[in-house]
């Protein structure tokens, strides 16, 4: 996975635990819902963007993918070999979008047209299975699994240490730039720089293996 890669910093995208899905079974388990929705939430927001949708649309669908997945959790049996949590909460959320799509009519406003415009969405779509999102809810779901991983390290290395490498990584600052501003040698940039890198890589193989 490239570092190059520009990423937000902060949002700890937890993946999936079996013991999460187990207490979503309790709907009246409110923390549990709560960690899902804070988890799950801008990763279907994303998804819906990415299909055409308006901002207002794209909350729509993540309140009514939210609540599908309420009522269909108590039959869901975790078994990533016949389907994944993943491929699940990508399904329902497909059904969310081209509901969606369902409602935009022939005769909606100008206004509503207008802000619909930069989008390429087919409005007639009514089909679901045609709606191929496989590939932007994995973009979207790796995004958040390094997003998760920076944050993570964040929290575990030494936090001037981890200043060096977002300037030389995220803000691409050279290293002596880095240096100069800090008041340390450009080898340290390049030591401090590389080993939370090294473990950055570490970590989002580690939460890649916790998705498998």
């Amino acid at each position: 996975m490239p570092l190059a890669l520009k990423s937000s910093e902060g949002e700890d995208f937890i993946p999936t635990r079996l013991s999460l899905l187990s207490r979503l079974k309790d709907w009246r388990d409110d923390d549990s819902w709560r960690e899902f929705f804070n988890t799950y939430w801008k990763l279907v927001y994303g998804v819906a963007l990415k299909a055409g949708l308006t901002d207002q649309e794209a909350q729509e669908v993540v309140q009514e993918t939210v609540i599908t997945v309420a009522r269909r959790i108590p039959a869901f049996k975790y078994d990533p070999a016949v389907c994944s949590f993943k491929t699940w909460l990508l399904n329902l959320t497909r059904w969310r979008i081209v509901d969606q799509l369902r409602r935009r009519q022939p005769g909606a406003t100008d206004e509503r047209r207008d802000a619909t415009a930069r989008t390429a969405v087919i409005d007639r779509l009514v089909d679901p299975t045609t709606l191929n999102l496989d590939a932007v809810w994995d973009e979207q779901w790796q995004q958040h699994l390094i997003n998760a991983a920076i944050g993570r390290v964040k929290r575990q290395v030494n936090p001037e240490h981890y200043q060096m490498f977002h300037l030389c990584v995220f803000k691409d600052w050279p290293a002596p730039k880095v240096a100069r501003e800090l008041g340390v040698s450009t080898s340290r940039v390049h030591l401090a720089k590389h080993r939370v890198a090294a473990r950055l890589k570490r970590e989002i193989k580690r939460l890649e293996k916790q998705l498998s």
